[in-house]
């Protein structure tokens, strides 16, 4: 096995898709380093699951956040092949799941306080981290081209988990935790 350190970093540099040497905090790396820790936070919240249906979901999302990182590791599609895509069907299929769940979920009762069964909680912050990395890839996006199906997908994707949440402590039969407005 080949050795996986190279020590190519060691002065804060890293090489892009294509081979261009980059800062390690620029905003490329900061968007598809800021996926990729959604992508592990994913990873454990599929651990927690107990629903089948849901966790091919959860690994469907992080096969499409392979995508994602692709796309933004690699400045203009520079790879010297054909570079993968996020489609409309991939946000689709987001939006599909969630009606499916919000079908049985019952109606707004306000505004939700993270937490409930583990897989819940652990929903809730994937869905925090995505919003950070939406974040992230929109400060990318004003000073480099990102694909815009990558904006609308991850968009999506934090409503995805939010929804994941509500229908994980509603199989639980665990209440959501309401905010209590002060006075």
């Amino acid at each position: 096995m080949a050795k996986i350190y190279t020590r190519t970093g060691d002065e804060g540099e890293t090489s892009l898709v294509g081979g261009k040497r980059v800062r390690k905090d620029c905003a490329r790396l900061e968007a598809y380093g800021t996926v990729d820790e959604l992508n592990s936070h994913l990873g454990l919240l599929c651990a927690s699951l107990d629903d089948e249906m849901a966790r091919n979901s959860i690994c469907e999302c992080q096969n499409v956040l392979f995508v994602v990182g692709a796309l933004l590791a690699s400045e203009n599609g520079e790879a010297g092949h054909a570079m993968p895509e996020v489609s409309q069907d991939d946000v689709l299929a987001l939006e599909r799941q969630m009606d499916e769940w919000n079908a049985v979920l019952p109606g707004w009762r306000g505004f939700v306080l993270p937490g409930g069964v583990e897989p819940a909680a652990r929903a809730q912050v994937c869905r925090a981290v995505c919003r950070r990395a939406e974040r992230r890839i929109l400060a990318l996006a004003s000073e480099a081209h990102v694909p815009a199906e990558v904006l609308r997908y991850v968009n999506r994707l934090s409503d995805f988990l939010f929804v994941l949440a509500l229908h994980e402590n509603f199989l639980a039969g665990r209440d959501e935790i309401l905010w209590q407005k002060r006075r």
